[in-house]
C-alpha cells in the first residue's frame, strides 16, 4: 500500500477492510446516507476496454447473460459505475470480477425490477427534491391518519410512476450525457475522477432527471450493487462466492451446533443454496 492516501475511504480513515465489514449491513436492509462519504475510492485506475467487455465476453458462466439491457452501451455504463462503487484491489475483487452487473441486470428483468407487485398509482410528491429522497429513512412514521399505531415503515413510499427498470435506463443514459457535457467524453471513456464527479451530482441531487429524482436512482445503483457483492450466487452475483470469502461468511447454514463450544475462530467453506439443491 503507498505511504499517502490515495482514495477517497482512506483519507478519512476507512480501509477496504472496513468498508467491507461495513457494507454487511446491506443484508439486513439498505444502506443509508450518502455514498461519497464513505464508499467511493479513486484507488481504481481501471482501463476502459476491460469496462467495455464486461457485457461482451463468454466466460462460460452460465449467470454472465444479458436478459434486460438490450443495449451494450447501457450494460457498459453500469459495469464502470458500480466498479468505481466497488472496485477491485489488492485485497479482493471488484463489481465486475463479482458479476454485479449481471445480477442488477436479472433482478430490472424480473417482478422486482418492474415494480409487479407494488401499488404504482397516485398521487405522487409534486416535488423532485422529495421523490429523490423517497427509499432514504424519513420521518414518514409520523405521517398520516393514526400514524401513533401505524407499524413502522423502513423507507418513505415509492414516489414515481416509472418502474426501477425505467428509472436504471434513464439514469444510466443521464450519466453518460452528464460526462459528455461535464468533460466531453463518455462515463466509460472518463477517468476514474471524473466519473466520481458524475456519480457524486447524482448522489446531490444537482441532475434532473424526468419522473424522478437523481438521488432516488443513485441510491437504487449503490444499494443493488452491494446486493450483488454479497447476495447468494444463485441470483446471479458473488460469483464463485469471492464477496462471501472477503467477509469470511460461509453461506446458508442449518445449523452452527458443531461451533458453539470451541471458543476459537472456526473458518467454514462457503457454500450457497445451490449446495442444497439436488443434482
Amino acid at each position: 500500500m503507498a505511504d499517502q492516501p490515495t482514495d477517497v475511504n482512506e483519507k478519512k480513515g476507512m480501509s477496504r477492510r472496513t468498508f467491507i465489514k461495513n457494507t454487511g449491513l446491506v443484508a439486513g436492509g439498505v444502506v443509508g446516507g450518502g455514498l461519497f462519504g464513505s464508499l467511493l475510492t479513486n484507488q481504481l485506475q481501471k482501463n476502459p476496454e476491460n469496462v467495455k467487455q464486461a457485457g461482451k465476453q463468454d466466460s462460460g458462466y452460465l449467470q454472465d447473460a444479458r436478459v434486460f439491457f438490450t443495449r451494450v452501451e447501457d450494460f457498459d455504463i453500469l459495469s464502470a459505475a458500480t466498479e468505481r462503487i466497488l472496485p477491485s484491489d489488492d485485497l479482493g475483487p471488484g463489481a465486475i470480477e463479482l458479476g454485479v452487473p449481471f445480477f442488477i441486470d436479472k433482478q430490472l428483468n424480473s417482478e422486482w425490477g418492474m415494480n409487479a407487485k407494488e401499488y404504482m398509482k397516485g398521487p405522487f410528491l409534486l416535488s423532485m427534491e422529495d421523490a429523490g429522497r423517497h427509499n432514504n429513512t424519513d420521518n414518514q412514521d409520523r405521517q398520516g391518519p393514526n400514524a401513533e399505531v401505524q407499524n413502522p415503515t423502513p423507507t418513505p413510499r415509492y414516489q414515481t410512476r416509472m418502474n426501477r427498470g425505467e428509472i436504471f435506463i434513464l439514469g444510466l443514459r443521464e450519466m453518460d450525457n452528464v460526462a459528455q457535457r461535464e468533460f466531453g467524453t463518455s462515463f466509460v471513456e472518463a477517468s476514474p475522477e471524473q466519473q466520481d464527479e458524475v456519480m457524486r451530482m447524482f448522489d446531490e441531487g444537482k441532475v434532473e432527471l424526468k419522473g424522478v429524482g437523481s438521488q432516488n436512482f443513485f441510491n437504487l445503483l449503490r444499494q443493488t450493487t452491494l446486493e450483488g457483492a454479497y447476495a447468494d450466487p444463485v441470483y446471479g452475483g458473488n460469483k464463485d462466492m469471492m464477496g462471501w470469502k472477503m467477509k469470511e461468511y460461509p453461506g446458508p447454514r442449518a445449523s452452527y451446533m458443531a461451533q458453539i463450544e470451541p471458543e476459537e475462530f472456526i473458518l467454514l467453506e462457503q457454500k450457497s443454496l445451490r449446495d442444497y439443491q439436488g443434482h
